[in-house]
Order: C-alpha cells, then structure tokens, then sequence
C-alpha cells in the first residue's frame, strides 16, 4: 500500500460480474476482527494468509482517512482475533492489475457471503482512473460497506 504521511485515498464498489478471477495474478485469505468499531478510530486485527497486522484508521473524510498499519506476530494476531467485537470477517481478495493500478477484490465469506467489493487505492482524490468492467456501483463512505460495520 502506498501511504503519504499516513493518509489513505481510496475508492470502493460493489462487483457486478466475476470476470476479475480470471484477471486476478495473485489472491490472498484474510481474517479480521476490531478491537474499536468507534467511527472516529477504528482499530483492526487481521491475519492475511499467515502474516498478522495491527491496523488504526481515522474517520473517513470523503475517500480519504488517517491509517497506521504495523505487522505484528502471527500468533499475537491469533490471541487478539479472540478478543476483538462481534463477528469475525472472512474474505478472499483477488489482486488485479488494471490499468496502471491494483484493485483489491474482496469476496466475502461466511455471514457475509455473496457480497463481493472492490477497492481502489489512489495516491490523492484527483487522480484519473480507468474502471474495469466488473464494477458497478460506487459504495465510498457508505457505512453499510465497512468491513468495521460487517463485523
């Protein structure tokens, strides 16, 4: 992930076809959970594939947030999934590379499932980007479509 000075610009979609697996050069399995769903300061735990990370973001402003995202060890990520609010989320994200950026294409697993988002990460709003045909609608700073709120 590229960040400036901890700012991260993203863009969110629902996914309206599966044509990004074939697209997809690399998939992961994630696992995550929230020690703080508070909308001013989220603070995340995921497991992706076998490497855990400790995540805070601020309050979305826009496409826009404060994120700070420290790995941490695997098994320390394990205990603190066990203490983390409400459901943990399941998800495998396809990586696709399109036009010059990644997307990130999360299809969601167990309570969750069917529901299939794409992101975006973008080094400032203005930028101009081409949108694969998979995506359909744009979902940014929707709360119903927070991995935070889908816990």
């Amino acid at each position: 992930h590229k960040r400036i000075m901890g700012l991260e610009t993203e863009r969110k979609y629902l996914v309206k076809d599966s044509s990004y697996r074939n697209l997809s050069f690399k998939s992961s399995v994630i696992t995550q959970g929230y020690l703080n769903r508070d909308p001013e300061r989220t603070v995340r735990i995921r497991i992706k594939d076998e490497t855990g990370f400790l995540t805070v973001k601020g309050k979305n402003i826009g496409d826009t947030r404060l994120e700070f995202e420290y790995e941490i060890p695997l098994q320390d990520a394990r205990t603190l999934l066990g203490l983390c609010y409400g459901c943990v989320v399941e998800k495998i994200r396809h990586y696709v590379n399109y036009s010059g950026f990644i997307w990130e294409v999360d299809e969601f697993q167990g309570r969750n499932a069917s529901l299939v988002v794409a992101e975006i990460e973008l080094p400032s709003s203005d930028v101009d980007f081409d949108v694969p045909d998979f995506i359909g609608v744009e979902v940014t700073g929707d709360p119903n479509y927070y991995n935070s709120n889908l816990s």
